[in-house]
């Protein structure tokens, strides 16, 4: 098992029994540094004085959502960490909402109900196959690919693409 002792997470859910939840997990690991937020608008706050390693965010926020805290995060000219790592979890797992989070710049992605195999297999990926950060006029955060296919054809628009 890794040790996460040394990580300081950011936890942010407007739920407070997930919130019990997500702690309970976090804590059985040995994680002690562990500070929360119930929105986007109060985490990003927070951030400006804590330098979390990784957010933890639920989808369903308001006034600012889990997807609209990754957007400012990544994209805000003020944001206080745009490289920040950032799991999302949530009790909807329909594609279009992986896609947006995705989209937005989430790192992994957690369906609830939430289990720890789950939650610290996706705090396991960040830490030890890192993706990436891609920017371009529409985006900026980890890299989408997950995998390299090997018959693909084009088009090529990366440097790291090798065909330019």
């Amino acid at each position: 098992m890794t040790d996460y002792s040394a990580l300081k997470i950011l936890l942010v859910e407007d739920n407070q029994h997930m919130r019990s939840i997500v702690m309970a997990i976090l804590k059985g690991t040995g994680l002690r540094n562990i500070r929360e937020a119930r929105d986007g608008a109060e985490a990003l706050e927070m951030l400006r004085q804590y330098e979390a390693d990784i957010a933890i965010v639920d989808f369903n926020m308001q006034p600012i959502d889990g997807v609209e805290f990754t957007r400012m995060l990544r994209n805000s000219s003020d944001s206080p960490n745009p490289y920040l790592p950032v799991v999302m979890i949530t009790g909807h797992s329909e594609k279009t909402r992986v896609m947006e989070a995705r989209d937005a710049g989430v790192n992994e992605f957690v369906v609830k109900p939430l289990t720890a195999r789950a939650l610290l297999g996706r705090i396991d990926t960040i830490i030890m196959r890192p993706r990436p950060f891609i920017r371009c006029s529409s985006y900026f955060g980890p890299d989408r690919r997950r995998k390299t296919d090997e018959g693909y054809k084009g088009p090529y628009r990366r440097n790291t693409d090798g065909m330019f």
